[in-house]
């Protein structure tokens, strides 16, 4: 139940300085008079400031007065500074207080006495706290105005535009509610389409990261490949290499090269003896010549003439030359039997020396070739083995960026939000859609009890019209089988009718929502109504007020109806200032 339990004023409109309360708690049928002693009293009702309690209660719950009124303009005049209204209500086992002020700016919003509106709200209107107060109350400011606030400033319900009047009868039958949930859900729908475009994201960039690594990995393998055929040819190659090797036996080898070796000095030593054989043999044919020549000279020399000139020859001088090529004839003869025997000696060597024969048939050039021949045997073998056995220098990477580089693509969790956000545009729909069975339902279900409620309030009322709402919430007002408009209706009809709308809106709000302490009527049941009117009004007031103990504010300008209610609260406005005559605790902050 929401139980508004009191308001207290100061400084609001023609309330002055010093602050007035007003009790609400108590059940009851009280009568608001207003009495003008700045108009003379006596019966002087106007301008007294009957509506201004019921303009604090919608400012102080809703930010606003009942009707189009600059905030500023609020404040009294007179002071014009430190407006301050206070309302107590509860709602659900719990407390709440609102503060509102202007000049300076004040926003409070109590929670069993814990302050509950943010810093940056003290200040200013509180917009944030302001939703949580309605949500609180269960209803908006329009529904406030015509559930429990009724009076002659707000548009009949009938005078409103179709849209206002669709949208508070919405409001009214839970469709609203509908709306919220559906706001909630389009929410949530964004939530899952931000959350399925985000988890896109991430796989896409898996997607472009898998590219990356799987075009890494396919960069590796064609090196992979690469290095491993060069060391498969490496090996072959290495295999043959060896293979060619092991084809040169190396001890013949080198066999080979000791007997070359040896063929070798032999060869050199017959080289040697055969020059030296052929320079003496030339030696001896230049001594023979040379004694043939000094023989033949000689030989001239016999008849004492000069072999040189033919001159004769005394015998002194004949003596010395024959001496003289004697001499070399011999000498000669001396040299050449010298080389000749040195000759045979040669010869003798050549003999021992033997034959040179073939050379030897070598594979390598030198014997240390020869030699190396068998460390490059191990050499090549131990490369071949280590070649075999090199680590691959690919596989770790490639294996590396497969198990961990690699991230698989998991769809999961965009197909779960793709099918909860189908799931909830489904459900929306059944929420917006004006044609989805859910609203239809609620409406039907909800219509009926209205215009039920509609019917008994206009039986009792004592209206003579047929008002039902039909499916499409428009509002049909039929008399002796005739259509008519609101407008059609008399003054004291239409209050009637106001009345009935209002008293069924607020028995639809309470079944569906929760019971409300407190009802206002403010000069609605004095404009135009008769009597009988107003004797009716009062009846249903008074069983209001007695089987479901409510709270009610009659503002009025008849005096007569003073007998007929359980209390009056006399509004007194006196030298500009209005007062009330509570005797409810005054809260001054």
């Amino acid at each position: 139940m929401l139980r508004i339990k009191n308001i207290t004023v100061k400084n609001f409109m023609s309330v002055g300085n010093v602050t007035q309360a007003v009790q609400f708690d108590d059940a009851g049928l009280t009568l608001v008079l207003g009495n003008n002693i700045d108009l003379g009293g006596d019966g002087s009702r106007n301008g007294t400031g009957k509506t201004t309690i019921v303009n604090a209660l919608s400012y102080a719950l809703y930010g606003n007065a009942l009707y189009n009124i600059k905030k500023d303009n609020l404040v009294n005049k007179t002071n014009n500074k430190q407006m301050l209204v206070t309302v107590d209500f509860e709602m659900n086992g719990q407390s709440y207080r609102i503060e509102r002020g202007r000049k300076p700016n004040l926003f409070k919003y109590m929670v069993n006495d814990v302050d509950n509106s943010s810093t940056d709200e003290m200040q200013g209107e509180g917009r944030e706290s302001q939703a949580v107060i309605e949500r609180t109350l269960g209803m908006s400011h329009t529904m406030f105005k015509h559930v429990v606030a009724l009076n002659t400033y707000t548009d009949p319900f009938l005078s409103m535009r179709a849209n206002d009047q669709r949208e508070l009868i919405e409001q009214l039958l839970g469709i609203t509610k509908l709306s919220e949930k559906a706001d909630v859900l389009k929410d949530l729908v964004k939530q899952n389409k931000d959350g399925i475009q985000e988890e896109t994201y991430k796989i896409r960039g898996t997607e472009e990261a898998n590219e990356r690594i799987g075009s890494s990995i396919k960069d590796l393998e064609r090196r992979q490949t690469i290095w491993s055929n060069r060391r498969d040819k490496d090996v072959v190659d290495l295999c043959q290499e060896l293979a060619d090797l092991e084809k040169v036996d190396i001890d013949a080898e080198l066999q080979a090269h000791i007997a070359f070796t040896e063929f070798n000095t032999r060869r050199t030593q017959l080289d040697t003896v055969n020059s030296e054989v052929a320079r003496l043999q030339t030696t001896i044919e230049r001594e023979q010549k040379r004694m043939d020549k000094a023989q033949k000279d000689l030989d001239h020399t016999l008849d004492h003439k000069c072999y040189a000139c033919g001159q004769d020859l005394h015998d002194d001088a004949h003596e010395k030359i024959v001496a003289s090529k004697t001499e070399a004839v011999a000498d000669s003869v001396r040299h050449i039997t010298s080389d000749s025997e040195k000759i045979n000696d040669y010869k003798s060597a050549l003999t021992d020396i033997g034959e040179l024969g073939k050379a030897p048939v070598l594979h390598y050039n030198t014997v240390q070739e020869a030699y190396e021949h068998q460390n490059k045997i191990s050499t090549v073998g131990s490369e071949i083995k280590r070649k075999q056995e090199e680590l691959d220098p690919y596989e770790e990477q490639i294996d590396a960026l497969r198990n961990t580089g690699l991230q698989e693509i998991d769809w999961s969790e965009v197909n779960r939000l793709t099918e909860l956000k189908d799931h909830q545009d489904f459900l929306l729909k059944l929420l917006t859609n004006k044609d989805s069975f859910i609203r239809k339902r609620i409406i039907e279900q909800n219509l009926q009890f209205m215009n039920s409620r509609l019917e008994y309030y206009i039986t009792r009322l004592g209206l003579p019209h047929e008002v039902q709402f039909q499916s499409d919430l428009t509002v049909s007002i039929i008399q002796l089988g005739q259509d008519l408009d609101f407008d059609n209706l008399s003054r004291g009809e239409r209050n009637r009718l106001i009345l009935g709308l209002s008293w069924a809106f607020r028995d639809v709000f309470e079944s569906m929502n929760h019971p409300i302490n407190l009802i206002c009527i403010d000069e609605l049941v004095d404009s135009g109504m008769d009597t009988i009117g107003v004797e009716s009004a009062l009846g249903v007031l008074k069983k209001m007020e007695r089987e479901r103990n409510k709270n009610i504010l009659l503002i009025s300008h008849r005096d007569e109806l003073v007998g007929r209610v359980n209390s009056v609260l006399q509004v007194t406005k006196e030298n500009g200032f209005t007062t009330f005559n509570t005797e409810v605790e005054i809260v001054d902050a």
